[in-house]
């Protein structure tokens, strides 16, 4: 069974951009924990339950484990114990209608890989390879800034043979408002022995970030940019998409295609910029994530051009996340495209395709994925 229904028209969904589930159980404090993207406990006499997430949760996955929709979460959380993560995981994801897996490697933590993740919800997995922790990998041991930059290239080459995209968490690091043109050689080279000399910490040095990226788009493997929302490791205001301009305007013409992904709530200025640059395109993941997400997503679709935008969860960790993620997405875009197919705006023929591009084709296109995937 798909979620909210399998007679929507859509395709397979595919879902962009998430990260690998736990393999384990988590405690009721950890599950509640990856209902929000804070890092640090509620405040006192609250619970991260009462949230839009944690609302949409308790709405459409208690019926998948044989449980009322709306039941307490400790009824919920005593229920997925029982069943284990194993099978907590099979029904859920196996319910989201989700065709393919695009899942982002570069997070810590007992998570699932692509093939993992997809094959609990029969579906297929790809490997997204996020440049910052690459890098970090890739300086473990290494001597020299010459022996780094050889082999942070060689790293990168042979990521891109396999890997359907590379990523950057920029905007986590230093922000968007990085210069857009590549360092030179001199600037890389001293920029890694600045930063070994430090210790090799957290790699935030906007020089060694914008040769991340200029690296990665020299493979012509798509390029998604954290934009948006995100944890407290982030500063928002440093994080607007319309930061990006220069850059944006420096890639035109390179063959990579640049997704600005979450967006929220800039979701107009990445739609204004998916409209107006060709190489560009804008994700409505994690900006759906509530009663509220039909006006947001009429909102993407006011400015965005149809074939600029794609479905993605940004689920990590739960499993619960992929199938809330999936199924606020379907009914949003069929109360969207409903209302203006009844409106006479739109035939109901153009609202078809236009589903099926958002949800699936789109991505397939820019992916360079198979025309099909089985359903999950």
């Amino acid at each position: 069974m798909n979620v909210p229904g399998p007679d929507d028209g859509l395709p397979p969904l595919v879902d962009h951009h998430c990260h690998g589930v736990l393999r384990h159980e988590p405690d009721p404090g950890t599950f509640a924990a990856y209902l929000t993207e804070s890092d640090r406990p509620p405040a006192a006499g609250t619970t991260f339950f009462d949230t839009q997430t944690g609302f949409a949760v308790r709405r459409w996955c208690p019926p998948l484990l044989d449980l009322p929709a709306h039941c307490p979460p400790d009824r919920y959380l005593a229920r997925r114990r029982e069943l284990g993560p194993d099978e907590t995981r099979r029904r859920l994801l196996g319910a989201t209608g989700i065709g393919a897996y695009l899942v982002d490697t570069g997070l810590p933590g007992d998570l699932t890989r692509p093939d993992e993740t997809a094959e609990a919800g029969r579906g297929t997995g790809y490997e997204i390879v996020r440049l910052e922790a690459l890098a970090e990998r890739t300086a473990i041991g290494v001597r020299d800034a010459e022996e780094f930059t050889h082999a942070l290239d060689t790293a990168i080459r042979n990521a891109s043979r396999t890997a359907v995209a590379f990523k950057s968490v920029a905007a986590y690091r230093h922000g968007l408002a990085l210069n857009p043109l590549p360092p030179t050689p001199g600037q890389v080279h001293t920029a890694v022995r600045d930063w070994m000399a430090a210790g090799l910490s957290r790699l935030t040095d906007p020089v060694l970030l914008r040769h991340l990226v200029w690296q990665a788009i020299a493979t012509g493997r798509p390029l998604q940019l954290h934009t948006g929302f995100g944890d407290p490791d982030l500063r928002l205001d440093r994080a607007d998409p319309a930061l990006l301009t220069d850059l944006v305007r420096a890639t035109t013409g390179t063959g990579t295609d640049l997704v600005l992904l979450h967006c929220y709530p800039y979701h107009r200025h990445a739609a204004y910029l998916a409209n107006v640059f060709p190489h560009v395109y804008a994700d409505v993941g994690l900006t759906l994530t509530g009663p509220r997400a039909t006006a947001v997503l009429a909102e993407f679709l006011e400015l965005a051009p149809f074939g600029k935008l794609l479905f993605s969860t940004d689920a990590y960790g739960l499993p619960e996340l992929y199938l809330v993620g999936a199924a606020l997405f379907r009914t949003a875009l069929a109360s969207v495209l409903g209302d203006w197919t009844a409106s006479g705006a739109w035939s109901a023929d153009d609202a078809r395709r236009v589903g099926a591009m958002i949800a699936a084709d789109t991505a397939r296109r820019v992916y360079g994925l198979p025309a099909s995937e089985p359903p999950g």
